[in-house]
């Protein structure tokens, strides 16, 4: 499929699922950066302006889980569309502290796909 224009950075520290949601990205057109917790995050949101989207698991090790990148992200790049997940937690986008979307592991791909459009579109 052709560049669609959009880039994502994906931030899980669990590399089968990381793997999975990155090759199903590449798929459908989408520019993929991996990070595995929020330092990487961070550093490549630094390096890649480009970065439209975040997609991040929010129980990861390092210094800051999930929820506490939403935030920096949102603070530091506010153009960031941030997308947040879990296998563990059960939220909403209503409860996130960031404006944002949720989904709960196992996620449906091509819900998140929609949204990741949806989220730019109107960004």
């Amino acid at each position: 499929m052709a560049h669609n224009g959009i880039t994502v950075l994906v931030v899980e520290d669990e590399i089968v699922i990381r793997m999975d949601i990155t090759t199903f990205l590449e798929d459908e057109g989408f520019t993929v950066h991996e990070a595995a917790n929020a330092d990487e995050a961070i550093a490549l949101l630094n390096e890649y302006p480009a970065i439209k989207v975040m997609f991040t698991d929010i129980d990861m090790p390092g210094t800051m889980d999930g929820l506490k990148l939403a935030a920096a992200v949102r603070d530091r790049w506010p153009p960031v569309q941030i997308i947040v997940t879990s296998g563990h937690r059960q939220l909403s986008d209503e409860l996130l502290p960031v404006q944002g979307r949720f989904f709960s592991k196992p996620y449906d791909h091509s819900r998140v796909i929609s949204a990741i459009r949806e989220m730019v579109a109107a960004g």
